[in-house]
């Protein structure tokens, strides 16, 4: 008869227990007695090693299937100990308390250290007019940046001197550590994970296989663009390293204001002083657009505040068709100062207007007046 604790007694767990139960009651077991929090107690180093093979056990449903119905001697044949380099598991539960990049030789899939790595976004500030964000421009902007060395072309070596292989790890770019009953794979402190070393640098470069520079792009800046608008530009961000992809470069846009349109979304807005006497009689006006100039009607009897539209004479939808439109907004000037002719001419009229009492044919503002006369008595 096995000498062997029971595997549910070990990791404290039912015997009806789930999945969940049973990793979650290993890890608390993984942590307590893991060999790197207790160096040298041998106690703790077996107590690990008995609940890491529970463990083994009883998260694979055939093994748990037979250690039900058989026990230990279900395991003979089938299973001779626990060796945890053949269980992957074992990485994903510790690691993430220990921090092991490869833990028992796993590997993990992941991407080694020094290898081809992917160069940095990076971002420009465009300031443009108004006028450049309805419609469109192309510029050049210098963007400085770390682009790959033309000598060596990126490598870090000159050409025909290629990097030595790593001689504290082989070339894997890790080293393997022995952590109490396992091993542990670490990256490489001569190499950095490389798994090369450059022994003879590119002297433009120094072996970094980048230089610094500054290159002159010419973009595009599409019509109906607005502040906060980001355009991409693929592949022109700093160089990869290792043979890595370059970044990309991203142009945020800042729209400068207009001293006489205001913009909200893809329409537009503005306002345009007029007579009193354009009011009253009505009068054809220019007015400013984005393109030209266009010819607006103002009806007689136009009264301050009043809004006028102009189609398609906004900002293009960007990515879209069509245009926004704009809105003008119409002020009558009262004049301040009068020459002696207008006021003869204002009080001839306020004479008639009192004479034919022109509030007889303002009901509305006749009854407005009849309130407020009802109010004071």
């Amino acid at each position: 008869m096995s000498s062997k604790r029971d595997c549910y007694e070990v990791l404290g767990v039912a015997r009806n227990a789930t999945d969940q139960e049973i990793k979650s009651a290993y890890r608390k077991l993984a942590v307590k007695y893991h060999p790197d929090k207790n160096p040298g107690d041998a106690d703790a180093e077996e107590k690990f090693k008995e609940a890491a093979e529970a463990y083994s056990i009883l998260s694979d449903a055939d093994k748990r299937a037979r250690y039900d119905r058989y026990g230990y001697s279900g395991m003979q044949g089938g299973f001779s100990g626990f060796d945890p380099s053949t269980f992957s598991d074992f990485g994903d539960i510790l690691g993430e308390f220990f921090g092991f990049g490869d833990i028992f030789g796993g590997g993990g899939g992941g991407r080694r250290r020094g290898g081809p790595e992917r160069g940095s976004d990076l971002r420009y500030d465009l300031k443009i007019s108004f006028k450049e964000a309805a419609f469109g421009l192309k510029t050049k902007v210098k963007i400085p940046r770390q682009d790959a060395c033309p000598d060596c072309e990126g490598r870090g070596t000159p050409k025909g001197k290629d990097p030595v292989v790593c001689s504290a790890c082989g070339g894997s770019g890790s080293q393997r550590y022995q952590q109490g009953f396992f091993s542990v794979s670490r990256t490489c402190p001569q190499c950095g994970g490389a798994g090369r070393i450059i022994t003879e640098p590119c002297a433009t470069c120094d072996g970094r296989g980048r230089v610094r520079k500054e290159k002159t792009l010419e973009i595009r800046i599409p019509a109906g663009v607005d502040t906060g608008s980001r355009l991409r530009i693929q592949g022109e961000g700093e160089a990869g390293v290792h043979g890595g992809p370059a970044g990309d470069l991203y142009v945020v846009i800042y729209v400068e204001e207009h001293p006489f349109f205001q913009r909200q979304g893809n329409n537009i807005y503005c306002q345009i002083p007029v007579g009193i006497t354009q009011a009253v009689l009505g009068a054809e006006i220019s007015v400013p657009t984005l393109q030209d100039e266009e010819k607006l009607k103002i009806p007689e009897g136009t009264q301050t505040g009043t809004v006028f539209r102009l189609r398609g004479k906004g900002i293009v939808s960007l990515g879209e068709h069509g245009r926004g439109d704009q809105f003008v907004t119409v002020n009558v000037v009262v004049p301040t100062k009068l020459s002696k002719e207008q006021r003869q001419l204002f009080e001839s009229l306020d004479k008639i207007s009192k004479k034919e009492d022109i509030r007889a044919e303002e009901p509305e503002e006749r009854n407005i007046f009849d309130k407020v006369k009802d109010i004071f008595g």
